[in-house]
């Protein structure tokens, strides 16, 4: 997983993944006849830097993308600025990005709270928002009062309602336990588990919350064992994640265990597995979209020998890192809206083009999951399976399910 700590301006030398005007003169900002330029944050650095991956796995697809000819003969500069997951630091760096580095869109940027903060200024500005990194539903569901911002990936409030109803049905005894982060990430998983639960939400014995820039759960690890329960929650983002399958370990705790998916990467497992042992990460669950380019399975798939060859070819780092695989597939989807929008884009263009998306063909997906969109559908991925850790790799199990 990197966990370097990068300067906003090293980080800035390093993923641009191309140099031109930013078109502050043009008639649409970041838009020349041979470039474009996108912009996003992320955190290169502190306690979420496990997510820099997203951003650098894009700028590798992006690359590769201008070595066959760009789109429409633009080549796509994007530029990442590191917020180091501090909502404030988002504001900055975005309007940064707008006022400064004049952007055509702001793109990927990662984090709930962070993306929240910078909504209002950018949908006042008519700057698109696109494809956010976080599984917010208001990314999807308030596009009337934002017209300007759409996300990506599966929502929490679906996510947490997947695993209460698998919980309620296959283990209606359970005592549940759940760490969730104190902010819209981590009340929607919350809120979506107790759906799911519907009547046996009663099954929940304990909820310990913790801020994004607490030093440890260690504590509310203690209090979730303390109140018996068997099946713990972990709505939290990789750090804390790791914490709490060592936390419990080391109280000789070994519950049920479901990991949400922004930190069920193969390699955040494995870096809890190493922490602690097999007996403590196995047979987690959580659910899976992408294709895990440490699963056997995939190893002569077309979509993972792209993503490795273009790991290779442009130095990628953590070639094991599924959130680079994430990257990709984000990047690839505003490829191809980006083709939809014209040979002469707009802002309003690619907002049409963001919101009428069929795309079937993304080598980075699971088969059958196509990426969707409409004018009143602003969930692009909406399907995943539910997976089980079992002798150190996620396992899939069961179809395909709309997740809604």
């Amino acid at each position: 997983m990197g966990r370097g700590i990068y300067s906003a301006a090293a980080a800035l030398g390093a993923l641009a993944v191309a140099t031109g005007a930013s078109g502050a003169g043009s008639a649409t900002p970041g838009v020349t006849p041979t470039s474009i330029v996108i912009g996003g944050t992320i955190p290169l650095s502190g306690v979420a830097s496990a997510y820099q991956t997203v951003g650098k796995g894009a700028a590798a697809y992006f690359r590769y993308v201008n070595d066959h000819g760009g789109v429409f003969h633009r080549k796509i500069t994007y530029l990442i600025k590191d917020d180091q997951y501090d909502p404030s630091q988002t504001i900055q760096k975005t309007r940064e990005l707008v006022e400064q580095d004049h952007v055509f869109a702001i793109f990927n940027s990662l984090g709930t709270e962070q993306n929240q903060a910078t909504r209002p200024y950018l949908n006042a500005q008519g700057v698109p928002q696109l494809f956010v990194a976080s599984g917010a539903g208001t990314w999807g569901k308030d596009y009337k009062q934002w017209p300007w911002t759409i996300g990506y990936q599966p929502n929490y409030l679906a996510e947490g309602t997947i695993y209460g109803r698998y919980i309620a049905k296959t283990a209606p005894k359970s005592k549940i336990g759940v760490l969730y982060q104190s902010d819209g990430y981590g009340n929607e998983l919350l809120a979506g588990l107790k759906r799911g639960l519907g009547k046996k939400a009663k099954l929940i014995v304990s909820k310990q919350s913790y801020d994004a820039t607490d030093s440890d759960v260690q504590s509310q690890i203690a209090k979730l064992k303390a109140a018996h329960a068997n099946t713990m929650m972990l709505f939290s983002t990789p750090l804390f994640t790791i914490q709490a399958y060592n936390y419990s370990r080391k109280l000789g705790w070994r519950p049920k265990v479901y990991v949400n998916a922004v930190s069920s990467a193969s390699n955040i497992m494995g870096i809890a597995t190493n922490a602690t042992d097999k007996k403590q990460t196995e047979g987690s669950i959580s659910i899976v979209f992408l294709k895990d380019p440490t699963d056997p399975r995939w190893k002569n798939d077309p979509g993972i020998k792209l993503y490795r060859s273009i790991m290779k070819k442009y130095k990628g780092v953590q070639p094991n890192d599924v959130y680079n695989v994430y990257g990709m597939s984000v990047a690839h989807t505003f490829v191809e809206a980006l083709k939809k929008a014209g040979r002469s884009p707009t802002r309003t263009s690619i907002m049409k083009a963001v919101t009428h998306l069929n795309v079937h063909n993304d080598p980075f997906l699971l088969p059958g999951i196509v990426v969707r969109t409409t004018a009143t559908d602003r969930f692009p991925l909406d399907q995943a399976r539910l997976e089980r850790y079992h002798n150190g790799r996620w396992v899939s199990f069961g179809g395909l399910f709309r997740i809604r």
